[in-house]
């Protein structure tokens, strides 16, 4: 039996492979059967409960938002080189979408060979909880790259950076500076908790559509989430431009 440790390791690694901009779709896929492969392995009796099913997503959020890699402005600027601020904010967004509806469709095709093969009903929660955790993940790792985009990073670190950006994500607007020393019970309270788990039942019910028919089914759950990562994007981008001092928008070097 692999341990819980090694467990929770091999998922975060599987889920921060598919926050890559780039991926193939074949390359997708897999690693999103991969995810609902180590999903299962933990057991899914909760997920048929949907107030359970929430606190398992998110604290398997919580587990895997510290291993989402976040990219400094130093090596965005290699990534993406002679666009402005502006521009490369638009990128990160485009791409960020363009893989979260990658995603739906990846979803999609996991759907349509678990739906031909026993036991569909254990597969189907399991690839709702999959898609779940794999488009969040790409939306930190984008709420996080908007903030180096626009000179205002993300000073902590761990799971005390993972807590402000799910929170930032809840919230769909940029990380409040946290307090010095401030741990993560103090950072994500009682009212933080309940705005994630509402905002992740918004976003669980969408991905119910990557259970529809075949390729309708991956077809509009690909489209509600490029659509639903552009609002995240866009709110983020102009609550980080609107606290920004006044400047030139270039991304000048040094």
């Amino acid at each position: 039996m692999t341990p819980p440790d090694a467990a929770g390791d091999a998922l975060s690694d599987t889920v921060a492979a598919l926050t890559t901009d780039d991926l193939e779709p074949a390359q997708r896929r897999r690693l999103l059967g991969r995810v609902v492969a180590e999903l299962r392995a933990r057991g899914v009796a909760d997920l048929f409960r949907p107030r359970a099913a929430l606190r398992w997503v998110a604290d398997a959020l919580g587990d895997i938002a510290p291993h989402v890699p976040v990219r400094d402005l130093a090596t965005l600027r290699r990534h993406y080189p002679g666009l402005d601020r502006d521009a490369l904010a638009e990128r990160l967004i485009r791409n960020a979408a363009r893989a979260t509806a990658s995603i739906g469709a990846a979803g999609g095709g996991v759907a349509a060979i678990e739906w031909v093969a026993t036991p569909t009903l254990l597969s189907a929660p399991v690839l709702l909880a999959a898609e779940t955790v794999a488009v969040v993940a790409i939306e930190v790792k984008l709420i996080g790259e908007l903030h180096e985009v626009y000179r205002q990073p993300v000073a902590a670190t761990g799971a005390q950076r993972a807590v402000a950006l799910l929170q930032a994500w809840s919230q769909r607007r940029g990380i409040t500076p946290l307090a010095p020393g401030a741990g993560m019970a103090a950072v994500l309270g009682t009212a933080a908790r309940k705005e994630l788990r509402d905002r992740l039942l918004r976003r669980f019910g969408r991905n119910l559509t990557t259970l529809g028919p075949l390729l309708t089914g991956a077809a509009v759950a690909g489209w509600l989430n490029r659509r639903a990562t552009r609002v995240v994007g866009e709110h983020v981008r102009r609550d980080l431009a609107g606290r920004e001092p006044a400047g030139p928008a270039e991304l000048t070097a040094g």
